[in-house]
């Protein structure tokens, strides 16, 4: 099979432009994950659509892309559209799913995790676009979905689950550490010519 139509090529290419149509589904899908699992916990799988509904903002159309490896790199390729694919399966779904899975089965307070994953990234987002008093692609799902389901998902696991202080510390190390690790990623990257994805 040529290499260029191969199924992964496919999904590297493609995955983005199918989070809208996919998202959508999901959140069609809440009112039987609502009965089925309860309100915080619903909660915590929201934010799964409302990420993928982000992912297809910025990256559907190789905007944030553009943005990194302009705004970071300087005009060099520091983001891939490999490097893209692998962060937002690695440390969006499969950490979202895990924490979704962890909230049902084990504990709630496992979902600030998630929460917090989602505010920190809404937030980056709207502080650089406050500080460069500009758009960047993922600004408005950050504004208008992520700060406010985040927000909410924190403040009713918190009320539910009466967390301690330090299990919003790790919920929050959590979405610092896998933040730092894609800035790690992309500050070595802008240092060499190799990428790891």
């Amino acid at each position: 099979m040529n290499k260029n139509h191969s199924f992964y090529i496919w999904v590297i290419n493609n995955w983005a432009k199918a989070c809208l149509p996919f998202g959508i589904f999901l959140l069609l899908l809440g009112p039987f994950i609502l009965k089925g699992v309860g309100f915080e916990a619903f909660l915590i799988f929201l934010l799964l659509p409302v990420y993928m509904i982000h992912q297809y903002e910025e990256h559907a159309h190789g905007e944030f892309k553009i943005f990194v490896n302009n705004f970071v790199g300087k005009g060099k390729e520091v983001l891939n559209d490999k490097a893209i694919f692998w962060i937002n399966m690695l440390a969006v779904w499969l950490v979202g799913l895990s924490g979704l899975y962890l909230s049902v089965y084990v504990s709630l307070a496992y979902g600030l995790a998630i929460g917090y994953l989602t505010v920190f990234n809404g937030l980056l987002h709207v502080v650089v676009g406050v500080l460069k008093r500009s758009f960047n692609p993922g600004f408005w799902t950050s504004l208008i979905g992520f700060l406010p389901v985040g927000s909410y998902t924190l403040y009713a696991i918190s009320q539910a689950t009466h967390a301690r202080v330090a299990q919003h510390a790790l919920g929050l190390s959590v979405a610092i550490l896998i933040h730092a690790v894609i800035i790690i990623y992309i500050r070595q990257k802008k240092n060499r010519d190799t990428y790891y994805f």
